[in-house]
C-alpha cells in the first residue's frame, strides 16, 4: 500500500461503536482492512459521485468483464459483498495485462481514482486503476460459475462458490440483518441471550425423530481392528496364568510358614501381584468382543461417551426455561436437528431456532411477543437492507417488499383453534387435499388460506388440541385444549409455534405419561415445578422460514448457508 493510501488509525478502529452516530468522513476506510468497502461508494444517497477525484482502494471479484478499444483497457464489474450493486472498475493495458483481470471470478485489488463518468451512462462513479495490487486469477474454462443465468437447483452442487453469486450472497446479508435484527429486539426488551446446549438427553417435541449421538460405532470399530491386530487370549492361556497365580500364591504361603526372611516374602510377593495383574488383564481382554455392547437385549449406552443415550436438540426450549425460571426473559438463537426423512422445500434436517422464554406471562403476553417481533423484523428490512430486498422483488417475489410493509404495519389478526376450522370447514370455493375436521394439526394449505385468502394479514391460531401438541404446553380449563399458540404469514403458513407452559406440576407429569415418554429424563424439568414455579410462556420462530416469508424465494435450501437434507451434508 502506498502512503498516500493509509489506513484508518488503530486507535480509531478500537474505539469505533457500531452505534457511532457521528457524521460519517467524506470516504468511510473499512477498519480492519485497507480498502472501501464498495457500498460506503455507491451506497450514498449521491451514488458517490461526490467522492469524484478521491483515491482509495477497493478489493472484490469480478461479476463481467471486457476489453475494449482493442485491446487498449477493460471494464469490469467489481463486487465485493458488501451491497448488490457492483462497481464499475476501469484499467488501462498499460496499468496491467487485461487477459487474467477480465474472466468472471477473478479477485482483485486495485487503487485507482474515483471518476464521474460521461454523461448517459448508468453509473454514477467509476474507478480509474492506477494499480493492481493483487490478483487471483481464475481460469475461464474450469470455472463452475460462468456468467449465464445459473438455477438454485445447479447451484447447492456448489455449495462451496455460490455465495458469489449475486441470489446467495442478497440472502446472506438479508439473513444477517435478520439475525442482527433478532439480537436486537430482545437486547432492547432486556432479554439475556442464552447458549442452550446442541448434544441433549431431552426429546423437546416428543416425535423421536432425533439424530443420536454415539462413539459405540467408532469404539466397535476401533476394538474390532485391535482384536483382529491381536486377538484376545484363549481360554487356555488364561487358564494356565490362573494357575501360575496360585503356584506364587502356594509360594508365599510356603516362604511364610517356613518363617523365611522377609526380603524373600517380599520378593515372592511381588511376583504373585505381577500373576495377578498379568491375569487381571488377560481375564479383561478374553471378555472383549466385536461388535456395539449389548445388555439384556439391548444396546448398553452405558458403555457410550456420555453413559447415556444422547442426541442432537430439536430445541432449546427445555433448556432455556432453566434460565426463564431464575433470571425471568431469556431467548436462545442456535441450531437445532431433526431426522426426518422430508425432501419437500420446507424442510432441513439443520435448521436455527429462535426462542425467547418470558417469566411472569400467559398466553396473552405470548402473543403480543410474538407480534412485535415479527412487525420488528420486517421493519428492520425495509430500513436496512432495501436494496437487496429490491433484488429480491425484481428477481423472485414482486409482492416481497409490500408484504414486508403489511406485516410491519398491520395489526394481526387473533382467533381461536376451533373457530379457525370452522371457518375453514365453510370453504366453499376451494378442496383442500386435507380433510379440515376438529382435532387435525392444520397443514400448510390450510394455514395459507387462513392468512392470505381468509383475512389477507397474518393471524394467531390460539388453544390448539391437546392431543396434536406438546406435553409441556398448558392444560386449558376445558381439559380438551392447551394455551398453544401459532402465528401464520402468508407466504409459508406457520412462522412461530408458541405456548404458555404448564407450571402445575402434577398435570405436566401426567401429560408426560400420557404421552408414553419416560419419567426420569425429565425429572430436571419437573424439578422447575417443584421447587418456586413461575407461570411462563414462549416461542420459537423457524429462522429459515422468516427469511423464505422476507424473501419470497421456495427453497429453505437456498435460505440457508450449508443446508443439510437427507442425502446432503456437503463441507
Amino acid at each position: 500500500m502506498s502512503d498516500e493510501l493509509p489506513p484508518p488509525p488503530v486507535h480509531q478502529m478500537a474505539s469505533a461503536s457500531i452505534n457511532d452516530s457521528s457524521p460519517s468522513p467524506l470516504l468511510e476506510w473499512a477498519q480492519f482492512s485497507r480498502r472501501v468497502l464498495i457500498r460506503t461508494i455507491i451506497g450514498r444517497p449521491d451514488g458517490g459521485s461526490g467522492l469524484s477525484g478521491q483515491k482509495v482502494a477497493v478489493g472484490g471479484w469480478v461479476k463481467t468483464g471486457r476489453e475494449q478499444g482493442k485491446g487498449s483497457f477493460a471494464f469490469l464489474e467489481l463486487n465485493d459483498g458488501s451491497c448488490p450493486s457492483n462497481l464499475q472498475v476501469i484499467v488501462d493495458s498499460a496499468v496491467a495485462p487485461l487477459g487474467q483481470l477480465v474472466p468472471t471470478g477473478t479477485c482483485i485489488f486495485v487503487e485507482g481514482v474515483l471518476k464521474v463518468p460521461p454523461e448517459g451512462t448508468k453509473q454514477k462513479i467509476e474507478l480509474r486503476v492506477e494499480k493492481v495490487v493483487d490478483v487471483g486469477p481464475v481460469d475461464p474454462a474450469k470455472y463452475p460459475l460462468p456468467k449465464t443465468k445459473l438455477t438454485l437447483e445447479f447451484l447447492r452442487d456448489v455449495v462451496h462458490l455460490r455465495p458469489r453469486t449475486n441470489t446467495i450472497s442478497a440472502v446472506a446479508r438479508i439473513r444477517n440483518a435478520l439475525a442482527y435484527a433478532t439480537h436486537t429486539f430482545f437486547q432492547k426488551h432486556n432479554f439475556l441471550y442464552i447458549h442452550t446446549p446442541i448434544i441433549t438427553t431431552s426429546d423437546c417435541e416428543g416425535a423421536g425423530e432425533m439424530f443420536q449421538v454415539t462413539t459405540l460405532i467408532n469404539d466397535a470399530e476401533k476394538l474390532e481392528k485391535e482384536l483382529t491386530k491381536n486377538p484376545p487370549p484363549s481360554e487356555s492361556e488364561v487358564e494356565a496364568a490362573r494357575l501360575l497365580v496360585k503356584e506364587k500364591g502356594e509360594a508365599v504361603a510356603q516362604l511364610k510358614s517356613a518363617k523365611a526372611s522377609k526380603v524373600e516374602i517380599s520378593a515372592s510377593v511381588v511376583k504373585l501381584n505381577k500373576a495377578k495383574e498379568s491375569l487381571s488383564r488377560l481375564e479383561e481382554r478374553s471378555k472383549l468382543k466385536p461388535g456395539i455392547p449389548h445388555k439384556d437385549g439391548k444396546i448398553d449406552y452405558s458403555s457410550d461417551f456420555f453413559a447415556r443415550q444422547a442426541f442432537l436438540t430439536v430445541s432449546g426450549q427445555l433448556q432455556v426455561e432453566t434460565f426463564a425460571c431464575a433470571l425471568s426473559n431469556v431467548y436462545t438463537f442456535g441450531p437445532t436437528f431433526r431426522a426426518e426423512h422430508s425432501h419437500t422445500s420446507r424442510h432441513l434436517a439443520e435448521f436455527w431456532m429462535v426462542e425467547p422464554e418470558i417469566a411472569f406471562a400467559d398466553l396473552e403476553d405470548d402473543m403480543n411477543c410474538a407480534e412485535a417481533y415479527v412487525k420488528f423484523l420486517c421493519q428492520w428490512l425495509l430500513e436496512n437492507c432495501l436494496d437487496d430486498m429490491q433484488f429480491m422483488v425484481k428477481n423472485f417475489d414482486k409482492n416481497a417488499i409490500d408484504r414486508l410493509k403489511m406485516v410491519s404495519s398491520s395489526p394481526f389478526k387473533r382467533i381461536s383453534y376451533t373457530e379457525a376450522v370452522a371457518l375453514l370447514e365453510n370453504v366453499k370455493d376451494k378442496k383442500f387435499e386435507n380433510k379440515v375436521e376438529w382435532g387435525i394439526d392444520l397443514a400448510s394449505e390450510h394455514e395459507r388460506y387462513l392468512t392470505e385468502v381468509i383475512f389477507q394479514k397474518p393471524v394467531i391460531v390460539y388453544n390448539y388440541p391437546k392431543g396434536i401438541k406438546a406435553f409441556y404446553m398448558r392444560l386449558n380449563d376445558d381439559n380438551k385444549t392447551v394455551a398453544a399458540m401459532d402465528v401464520l404469514v402468508p407466504k409459508v403458513g406457520e412462522l412461530i409455534g408458541g405456548s404458555q407452559r404448564e407450571e402445575r406440576c402434577d398435570v405436566i407429569e401426567r401429560r408426560i405419561t400420557e404421552m408414553g415418554l419416560p419419567l426420569e429424563p425429565y425429572e430436571w424439568y419437573l424439578d422447575l415445578r417443584r421447587y418456586g414455579t413461575v407461570k411462563h410462556c414462549g416461542f420459537g420462530l423457524g429462522f429459515e422460514r422468516m427469511i423464505l416469508f422476507a424473501t419470497g424465494i421456495d427453497n429453505i435450501r437456498d435460505v440457508i448457508p450449508f443446508p443439510r437434507y437427507p442425502g446432503r451434508a456437503d463441507l
